[in-house]
């Protein structure tokens, strides 16, 4: 690795521990650019020579979170009930719903935006196909259908709850129980 590239990664690294360190004082939603380049100590223009914008940035601190949560729910026994499904999906969700700025960007990364890149965000969604299914397979569900299709689902369940959860009109059911509804009819249809 050369000097120019070494310095490089150290600038980026900089950079994101800057922006880890506002957030966890602000907030995902309160960071502007200019206040992490200040504490990197570095141009404003030199953050931008490492990242887009705003977003990206933000997409690779909130998929280096959804990976946690992804290490976390991979080392999980699987759950021998919708309710402990919930107890092993919740603290993803409570990230997800951290704020709305947040949601937002998981959204629009997700690769359900039809971007034309594949990002970070994006690949903890495939991610979670490979996290899921082998959980689901072990787990008291229906039979009828693959544990790999079973985990679309719920990510698709995943996202119609926090969307509601968010809305001023639907949201007064608490998140827990909705996505537990859409489970229960999701993995344990009624004859």
């Amino acid at each position: 690795m050369t000097k120019t590239q070494s310095r490089t990664l150290k600038t980026r690294a900089r950079l994101i521990d800057a922006a880890q360190e506002i957030i966890a004082e602000v907030g995902y939603e309160g960071l502007r650019t200019q206040d992490v380049a200040e504490r990197a100590g570095v141009a404003k223009g030199t953050f931008f020579a490492h990242f887009h914008d705003k977003d990206a940035l933000m997409e690779i601190l909130i998929a280096a979170e959804l990976n946690a949560q992804l290490d976390r729910i991979e080392t999980t026994p699987a759950p021998d009930s919708i309710e402990a499904l919930l107890d092993i999906l919740m603290p993803m969700l409570e990230f997800m719903r951290c704020e709305r700025y947040v949601f937002d960007v998981i959204l629009r990364h997700s690769g359900a935006a039809a971007r034309d890149t594949i990002g970070p965000i994006a690949l903890t969604f495939a991610r979670q196909d490979e996290v899921f299914a082998p959980l689901l397979a072990n787990a008291p569900f229906r039979k009828d259908i693959s544990p790999g299709l079973m985990g679309e689902g719920i990510q698709a369940f995943v996202f119609q709850a926090l969307a509601l959860d968010f809305c001023a009109i639907n949201n007064e059911m608490p998140l827990p129980d909705r996505l537990s509804t859409y489970l229960h009819a999701w993995l344990l249809p009624e004859g």
